[in-house]
Protein backbone atom coordinates (compact mmCIF):
# COMPACT_ATOMS: atom_id res chain seq x y z
CA UNK A 1 0.00 0.00 0.00
CA UNK A 2 1.29 3.47 -0.85
CA UNK A 3 2.54 5.65 2.00
CA UNK A 4 0.53 8.66 0.71
CA UNK A 5 2.83 11.31 2.18
CA UNK A 6 1.08 14.53 3.20
CA UNK A 7 3.22 17.20 1.55
CA UNK A 8 5.56 18.22 -1.25
CA UNK A 9 9.23 17.57 -0.50
CA UNK A 10 10.20 20.80 -2.31
CA UNK A 11 7.72 23.45 -1.20
CA UNK A 12 5.86 21.67 1.64
CA UNK A 13 2.45 22.24 0.01
CA UNK A 14 -0.25 20.03 1.53
CA UNK A 15 -1.13 17.04 -0.65
CA UNK A 16 -4.26 15.34 0.71
CA UNK A 17 -4.44 11.62 -0.02
CA UNK A 18 -8.01 11.94 -1.31
CA UNK A 19 -7.17 14.65 -3.87
CA UNK A 20 -5.18 14.75 -7.08
CA UNK A 21 -2.19 16.94 -7.77
CA UNK A 22 0.62 14.82 -6.32
CA UNK A 23 3.46 13.08 -8.13
CA UNK A 24 5.59 10.19 -6.84
CA UNK A 25 8.60 8.14 -7.90
CA UNK A 26 9.04 4.40 -7.33
CA UNK A 27 10.43 5.14 -3.84
CA UNK A 28 7.33 7.25 -3.04
CA UNK A 29 9.18 10.56 -2.92
CA UNK A 30 6.28 13.00 -3.20
CA UNK A 31 5.95 16.35 -4.96
CA UNK A 32 3.17 18.78 -5.91
CA UNK A 33 2.28 19.16 -9.58
CA UNK A 34 3.99 22.56 -9.87
CA UNK A 35 7.32 21.37 -8.47
CA UNK A 36 7.20 18.05 -10.33
CA UNK A 37 6.42 19.61 -13.69
CA UNK A 38 7.94 23.11 -13.60
CA UNK A 39 10.96 22.71 -11.30
CA UNK A 40 11.96 19.05 -11.59
CA UNK A 41 10.89 18.27 -15.18
CA UNK A 42 9.24 15.06 -13.88
CA UNK A 43 12.57 13.64 -12.62
CA UNK A 44 12.97 12.76 -8.94
CA UNK A 45 15.87 14.75 -7.44
CA UNK A 46 16.52 11.95 -4.94
CA UNK A 47 16.84 8.89 -7.16
CA UNK A 48 16.76 10.18 -10.74
CA UNK A 49 13.64 8.15 -11.55
CA UNK A 50 10.54 9.41 -13.28
CA UNK A 51 7.70 11.13 -11.44
CA UNK A 52 4.17 9.93 -12.15
CA UNK A 53 0.78 11.10 -10.99
CA UNK A 54 -0.05 9.60 -7.59
CA UNK A 55 -3.45 7.88 -7.39
CA UNK A 56 -5.97 9.17 -4.88
CA UNK A 57 -7.14 7.15 -1.90
CA UNK A 58 -10.94 7.47 -1.68
CA UNK A 59 -12.09 9.40 1.39
CA UNK A 60 -14.24 6.45 2.50
CA UNK A 61 -11.12 4.27 2.85
CA UNK A 62 -8.88 6.76 4.67
CA UNK A 63 -10.21 5.88 8.12
CA UNK A 64 -9.39 2.19 7.68
CA UNK A 65 -6.21 2.84 5.66
CA UNK A 66 -4.90 6.25 6.76
CA UNK A 67 -2.33 8.23 4.86
CA UNK A 68 1.07 8.92 6.38
CA UNK A 69 1.42 11.93 8.67
CA UNK A 70 5.21 12.07 8.27
CA UNK A 71 6.28 15.17 6.35
CA UNK A 72 9.53 15.18 4.38
CA UNK A 73 10.68 18.65 3.36
CA UNK A 74 14.02 18.95 1.55
CA UNK A 75 13.99 22.28 -0.32
CA UNK A 76 17.77 22.13 -0.79
CA UNK A 77 17.29 19.06 -3.01
CA UNK A 78 14.88 20.79 -5.36
CA UNK A 79 16.79 22.78 -7.87
CA UNK A 80 15.36 24.35 -11.04
CA UNK A 81 16.45 22.74 -14.28
CA UNK A 82 19.36 24.64 -15.90
CA UNK A 83 18.12 26.97 -18.62
CA UNK A 84 19.20 26.41 -22.18
CA UNK A 85 21.04 29.45 -23.50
Amino acid sequence: MLDMRPGCECCDTDLPADAGGAYICSFECTFCAHCAEQVLALICPNCGGGLLSRPIRPSALLQRHPASSTRIHKPQGCRPEPSSA
